[in-house]
């Protein structure tokens, strides 16, 4: 079938939109017709380079919409459910699956990197040539052939724009909280970054009950946003003075420092400066994506000498078949802001103003709609 597309050609040029030939379902697939796609910045680590992907491609790996047809061999997926996309599947069977680690599945890492289907081809084609799958979804699309172990069905009184968000942005934020730092009551939180990752990690932290959450950021229109979204307090960061930053953070934490520390940015410099955030004993979880390649100065005596804890936390630490449907479920009790989330809705033609937005700063969270 011919559909219409956002095309990356090469690092650093802009989305192009196209139409391509895309391929009926193999055995195991599953075709979706996409509804909306969120404008993340993992995307434009493609675009820019920093995350290095076969090209051309399609990207957008946030995305929810409808099934359409199925390849056969698909377990518990009918034509007419809706579904979140997940961009880290797990087959359950593997090392990590077995221990509860399914957003580390190593069954299918070589082939989502290759920008291909599991079978080792792309369903995509543009001239007769292959066109590759960011993270395995391509969502910046008007329909995707996925394998099923990417599909969470969802319940149909939720919003599809509100679904695909749970697909990055809220699993990566709220699981950042609630798996991997393990937020507890009482707790103080500081978060460096309060896009639409950011954002999500305070609420994440609000709900696991943090009595200190600190929302920090360059942009001075975040602060109302940060606070909307459970922030008790806001700080517009100096970029040339990090230490009046640390500073203001241990006025707000008994002189001390936090517990936690977040940073969804995904700076080497910025995670330096959120080390020095966190109260000896307290943890630094890196929920941003920085550059391939790069490396972080982290000062080893300091870490030993003061037991502070630096984890890494990919997709939240979130098990999606588990948790899409909790997210969503959270959202529709009032427990989650999620609408709040949607800064605007563009076209696909539009793709690329969209990330002019994000890329200013002035948008929480982009959405593409179909």
């Amino acid at each position: 079938m011919r559909i219409k597309a956002a095309v990356l050609t090469s690092p650093n040029k802009h989305f192009q939109i196209e139409m391509l030939d895309l391929a009926e379902p193999r055995a195991g697939e599953v075709l979706v017709k996409i509804a909306a796609c969120g404008v993340c910045h993992s995307d434009w680590h493609v675009a820019n380079g920093d995350t290095k992907h076969p090209m051309p491609c399609v990207a957008g790996h946030e995305g929810a919409g409808v099934v359409t047809a199925i390849g056969s061999g698909v377990p518990n997926l009918h034509v007419g459910d809706h579904v979140a996309l997940s961009w880290s599947p797990d087959c359950g069977e593997c090392f990590y699956c077995q221990r509860g680690q399914p957003n580390l599945c190593e069954t299918y890492t070589e082939p989502i990197w290759a920008g291909v289907m599991l079978d080792g081809s792309p369903r995509l084609s543009w001239n007769g040539n292959p066109v590759y799958h960011y993270c395995g979804l391509a969502a910046f699309a008007e329909y995707v052939v996925v394998p099923y172990q990417t599909c969470v069905p969802v319940r149909k009184d939720v919003p599809l724009k509100i679904a695909a968000l749970v697909g990055c942005a809220v699993a990566t934020g709220v699981g950042a909280a609630f798996y991997t730092a393990g937020v507890r009551p009482g707790d103080s939180v500081v978060v460096f970054g309060a896009g639409g990752v950011g954002l999500n990690t305070i609420q994440g932290a609000a709900l696991c009950g943090a009595s200190t959450i600190i929302a920090i950021d360059t942009n001075p229109s975040k602060m109302a946003l940060a606070q909307q979204f459970g922030a008790t307090h806001t700080l517009l960061a100096d970029r040339n003075n990090p230490k009046a930053t640390i500073s203001a953070i241990r006025e707000l934490t008994g002189g001390r420092g936090a517990e936690h520390a977040f940073e969804s940015v995904g700076l080497t410099s910025l995670q330096e400066t959120a080390l020095d955030a966190i109260r000896p004993g307290g943890m630094l979880t890196l929920v941003g994506l920085s550059a391939m390649g790069t490396g972080t100065n982290l000062p080893g005596a300091v870490i030993t000498r003061q037991e502070k804890t630096i984890k890494g936390s990919y997709y939240g630490s979130v098990s999606p078949r588990r948790d899409f449907p909790l997210f969503i479920d959270l959202f529709m009790a009032g427990k989650l802001k999620l609408t709040e989330l949607i800064s605007k809705e563009y076209p696909l033609e539009e793709i690329n103003e969209a990330y002019a937005a994000m890329l200013e700063g002035s948008a929480a969270r982009g959405v593409i709609t179909f």
